[in-house]
């Protein structure tokens, strides 16, 4: 009877440790970017990088002419949005902007993604906004 109540209680302790650690994984990203300003945007390769939850992406970004050239994934820790890598970096090239349809079932990720992507065309205008990284 002693251990199935020692077996109850470290399964209750885990299962509260578990959910602290699961917890703090649960911050999500948001988009913070937009259409790229051309008239004040400097050709150039900048890179970004933004973290949020689990996720964590590092980008460069190819300014020419204005315009977003090309988005190149340098680095981009996911869990299960690996997905994101091929559409997103895509599409913020097509719309060029850096706020974009999320790719489904790689939410964070791909917002994740997109972040680091407006980190590097802020530094195109000479500024950076206060947002987490």
């Amino acid at each position: 009877m002693k251990k199935m109540a020692i077996f109850h209680i470290s399964m209750i302790l885990f299962a509260a440790i578990l959910g602290i650690f699961l917890s703090g994984c649960g911050e999500k990203a948001v988009p913070i970017g937009g259409i790229i300003d051309s008239e004040e945007a400097m050709d150039g390769i900048y890179e970004g990088s933004y973290k949020a939850g689990p996720n964590k992406a590092i980008v460069k970004v190819t300014i020419k002419d204005g315009k977003i050239t090309d988005v190149e994934i340098i680095k981009h820790d996911a869990w299960k949005g690996k997905k994101a890598e091929p559409v997103i970096p895509k599409s913020i090239v097509e719309n060029q902007s850096t706020k974009v349809d999320a790719v489904s079932g790689a939410t964070n990720s791909s917002y994740v993604i997109m972040n680091a992507a407006q980190k590097a065309i802020e530094k195109a205008y000479g500024t950076s906004s206060t947002s987490p990284e």
